[in-house]
């Protein structure tokens, strides 16, 4: 079922799909939009109520005067947990790809009350972090990310450079830079996913996994930063066993068994 609920001023779209008694919201990269989980983690629907949302600017929810901040699509995305938390009873299951995954991450530090379980895929906690960036204005990205820009906008093609612009502009002024420390803040049991050729570096993606408590690690192999669509099943399977599955002892704990 797709809808549109109004988020902090901006009618947000968002798709629900399922019925099961937690939520999943599913948060999207960079200049994309909600298709980034189209035939993997929208799979999920017979374990969780699925909820997809657009955000400001991107997909099929419209641009707004003004600025597009990291921490304005934190709020963004806490308003949309809440409504997720009204409408199935409990807290949500929160999982994000790329720059969504940031933005997962600052939702889990900020208000812990909404996040039952956290899943970072390909996910930066610092700029430093990734091997590759988007950087300038954003006046150069590739045909494909505006073709699909353009599918489904309500804001048009030519649009595109506006909101590009707008995010490289936010990235530039507030440059991430969260600390292991502040990271490990996080209390909601964690899944950090990343592909074995990843845009993030596996450093950096080791040093998430070892800062947030007892948090899990999946290397999908023979991946890149686009390895959603390039082992969708393997994905699917890895966050849906972490969303359903206990966390049970293991046989021989050395990382966890310290603790």
């Amino acid at each position: 079922m797709a809808d549109y609920i109004e988020i902090n001023g901006i009618p947000t779209w968002y798709d629900e799909r399922g019925s099961g008694a937690e939520a999943l919201v599913l948060l999207h990269g960079g200049f994309s939009d909600s298709r980034d989980f189209a035939g993997n983690l929208d799979t999920l629907t017979d374990r969780c109520t699925v909820f997809m949302p657009d955000r400001r600017g991107h997909g099929r929810t419209p641009d707004a005067p003004g600025p597009i901040t990291l921490p304005l699509l934190v709020e963004d995305a806490i308003a949309f947990c809440e409504f997720a938390v009204k409408k199935t009873g409990g807290r949500v299951n929160l999982a994000g790809y790329s720059f969504g995954g940031t933005i997962a991450l600052a939702v889990a530090l900020r208000r812990p009350d909404l996040v039952r379980a956290l899943v970072l895929i390909s996910t930066a906690f610092h700029h430093e972090g990734m091997i590759i960036a988007p950087s300038g204005d954003g006046s150069a990205m590739p045909e494909q990310v505006v073709a699909a820009y353009a599918e489904v906008s309500p804001d048009g093609r030519d649009h595109f450079p506006v909101i590009a612009a707008k995010i490289m502009a936010g990235i530039a002024a507030e440059p991430l830079a969260l600390t292991e420390a502040e990271v490990s803040a996080v209390a909601a049991r964690t899944l950090v996913m990343a592909a074995d050729d990843d845009i993030v570096h596996l450093e950096h993606v080791l040093a998430l996994y070892r800062a947030i408590p007892d948090a899990e690690l999946a290397v999908v192999p023979g991946a890149s930063h686009v390895l959603l669509h390039e082992k969708p099943a393997l994905c699917a399977r890895l966050v849906g066993d972490f969303l359903t599955l206990p966390a049970g002892p293991t046989y021989l704990p050395v990382r966890r068994g310290s603790r």
